[in-house]
C-alpha cells in the first residue's frame, strides 16, 4: 500500500496538470466534459445559501408541533407542554437544472409568490459576485419564470475579423456576448442608428462595415458633416459624399427622386418591392452612411430653420419608405437628443437597429434604447472607457445584447475602398434612371 502511494500522487498530479492545461487550449471542450459537471454541483448545493445573499427567498408562516418548555427558575421546577407553534420558514425559488451554453450555463427559476422578473434583473450583479462569473443575463419569456443566462467569461476579449457575407447586405461586424456573430442585416433590420463618444468604437464600426460592403453589388452614399475627413479616403467606392449641410439637403433629395422612381417601377410590375421585380430590372441597393447626424438638425439661427427642416423631411421620408425600395440608413453621431428637435424623435421611431457604445450624456443613452428596454439602458451606461467597441445592441425583435466589433483600421477600410472601386455605380447613372 505505502508503495501505491507515491503512484496515486503522482496520476493525480499528472491528471491535475493535464486540466489545467486543457482548459487555455481548447476551453469549449474543457467545460462540457469537466467545467460544466461540477458547475451543476456547485449551483444547486449553493443555491438556497446564495438566494438568501441575494434577497431572493421569502419568509412564510407555518404551524409545527413542538414541546415547549417553561423554566420556573424560582422553584426549580421543569414543566413541559404540548401546543402547536407558529414559526417562519425561509423558503427559496425552485430553481431547474442547469443547462450548459458555449460560454457558460442557463437556468429556470420558478418564481415565487409576490415575485416579479425585475427582483432578479435588480440583483444580477449580485448573482454574478456570488457564483464568480463574469455576467448574470434575466429574461423572462413565460410568466411567473425567469431564466438566468450565466457567462462564465467575457466571450469578446477575442474577436475575429469582419467577414463579408455571401448574403447580400449582410455583413459580421463583431461578436456578441452569447458567442455569436454580431450580424448587420440590412434586408432584416433596414435602418440603424449607432451612438457613442470620441473613442468609443463609433467610427471603427462603420469602417468594418464599408469593409463588408464594399465587395457586395451595392451603392454606397457618405454623408460626412466633419468637412469630408472621415469619408473621402473611401470617396472610390462612394457613389457619392455629402461633406456639408448644403450637400447633404442636394443628395437627400436624390435619393427621394431615386425612390419616388423606384416606386413607378414596382407598381408597374405589380410588385410590393424591389426585391420581386426580375433580376434583370431590378435596381441597386443604396446603403447610407451618415457621420454627425446632429449636424443635420443643428441650427444657429433662424435662417437655416427651412434647411434644416428639408434635411428632416427627406431623411425621414427615406427612413419611412426606404426599405421596400432598397435604400438603407445608418445613422451614427456623439449625441443624440431631444433637443435637436421633434424630427429626430420622428426618425428614430423608424429605426429598428439601435447601436450604444460609450455616451458622455445619459439623454443620448435614453434617446437611444430608452424605448426599448430600461435594463438595456442600464447596460449601456455601464461601458468603460477601457473597452472600446463595446456596445449595447438592440433590434426590433425587443431583445438586446452586449457586443463588440472587431478592430478595422482605417487603412484597412482604405484598401477595401479602392480594391473595390469598380463596383461602385455612378451617382449620376443612379439619378439619371431615376429620371428617366
Amino acid at each position: 500500500m505505502r508503495d501505491l502511494l507515491p503512484l496515486m500522487l503522482a496520476v493525480l498530479a499528472a491528471t491535475a496538470a493535464g486540466l489545467w492545461a486543457w482548459r487555455p487550449l481548447h476551453y469549449p471542450s474543457w467545460w462540457y466534459v469537466v467545467g460544466y459537471p461540477f458547475t451543476v454541483l456547485y449551483v444547486l448545493l449553493t443555491w438556497r445559501q446564495v438566494a438568501i445573499g441575494c434577497a431572493l427567498t421569502k419568509k412564510k408562516q407555518r404551524f409545527w408541533f413542538t414541546i415547549v418548555p417553561n423554566l420556573v427558575t424560582s422553584t426549580g421546577i421543569v414543566r413541559v407542554r404540548r401546543r402547536f407553534q407558529r414559526v417562519e420558514v425561509t423558503t427559496a425559488p425552485w430553481l431547474g437544472l442547469p443547462r450548459p451554453t458555449r460560454y457558460g450555463w442557463r437556468v429556470t427559476v420558478y418564481l415565487l409568490d409576490g415575485q416579479i422578473p425585475a427582483d432578479y434583473a435588480q440583483h444580477a450583479e449580485h448573482l454574478a459576485h456570488a457564483w464568480r462569473v463574469h455576467a448574470v443575463r434575466v429574461t423572462s419569456a413565460r410568466p411567473g419564470r425567469v431564466r438566468l443566462d450565466v457567462t462564465m467569461r467575457d466571450p469578446l476579449t477575442r474577436l475575429d475579423t469582419v467577414d463579408a457575407s455571401a448574403e447580400l447586405l449582410k455583413v459580421t461586424v463583431g461578436r456578441l456576448e452569447t458567442g455569436a456573430r454580431w450580424v448587420v442585416d440590412f434586408r432584416t433590420i433596414p435602418h440603424w442608428i449607432n451612438v457613442g463618444a470620441t473613442q468609443s468604437g463609433k467610427s471603427n464600426l462603420a469602417n468594418a462595415l464599408i469593409v463588408g460592403l464594399a465587395p457586395q453589388p451595392v451603392a454606397l452614399v457618405g454623408f460626412d458633416l466633419k468637412g469630408g475627413v472621415e469619408f473621402t479616403p473611401y470617396l472610390p467606392r462612394l457613389s457619392a459624399l455629402a461633406t456639408c449641410r448644403k450637400e447633404s439637403t442636394q443628395l437627400l433629395a436624390d435619393l427621394v427622386g431615386v425612390m419616388a422612381q423606384r416606386m413607378i417601377v414596382c407598381r408597374a410590375a405589380s410588385a410590393r418591392n424591389i426585391w420581386q421585380l426580375p433580376a434583370h430590372t431590378m435596381p441597386v441597393p443604396i446603403v447610407a452612411l451618415v457621420d454627425e447626424l446632429a449636424e443635420l438638425y443643428l441650427m444657429a439661427d433662424k435662417s437655416e430653420k427651412d434647411e434644416v427642416a428639408r434635411t428632416s423631411t427627406a431623411l425621414l421620408r427615406i427612413a419611412q419608405l426606404g426599405r421596400a425600395f432598397g435604400i438603407y440608413l445608418f445613422l451614427s453621431g456623439q449625441r443624440i437628443g431631444s433637443d435637436l428637435g421633434p424630427g429626430v424623435t420622428a426618425l428614430r421611431a423608424q429605426c429598428s437597429g439601435r447601436i450604444c457604445h460609450r455616451v458622455n450624456d445619459p439623454e443620448t443613452a435614453t434617446m437611444t434604447l430608452g424605448d426599448l428596454d430600461p435594463a438595456a439602458l442600464i447596460a449601456a451606461r455601464a461601458i468603460a472607457a477601457e473597452t472600446p467597441g463595446v456596445a449595447i445592441v438592440a433590434t426590433q425583435d425587443g431583445g438586446w445584447y452586449r457586443a463588440r466589433s472587431v478592430l478595422v483600421s482605417e487603412h484597412a477600410a482604405d484598401q477595401a475602398a479602392h480594391a473595390h472601386a469598380h463596383l461602385a455605380p455612378s451617382w449620376d447613372d443612379l439619378t439619371s434612371s431615376a429620371a428617366a
